[in-house]
């Protein structure tokens, strides 16, 4: 096998692998705002069941 090969098989497996983290295509605000909405029913639950 030589070198370009070898590069080219890992370039494929790396795109293959890619399971879409922080760097996926997306809209960032419905992300955003899912993270607010779950601080906000963190922050219910807690006050809810006498933690805090």
């Amino acid at each position: 096998m030589t070198a370009q090969t070898a590069m080219a098989t890992a370039t494929a497996t790396a795109v293959r692998a890619r399971t879409g983290g922080p760097e996926s295509d997306g809209p960032k605000i419905i992300e955003h705002v899912m993270g607010w909405v779950l601080v906000a029913v963190v922050a219910m639950l807690v006050t809810r069941l006498g933690l805090l």
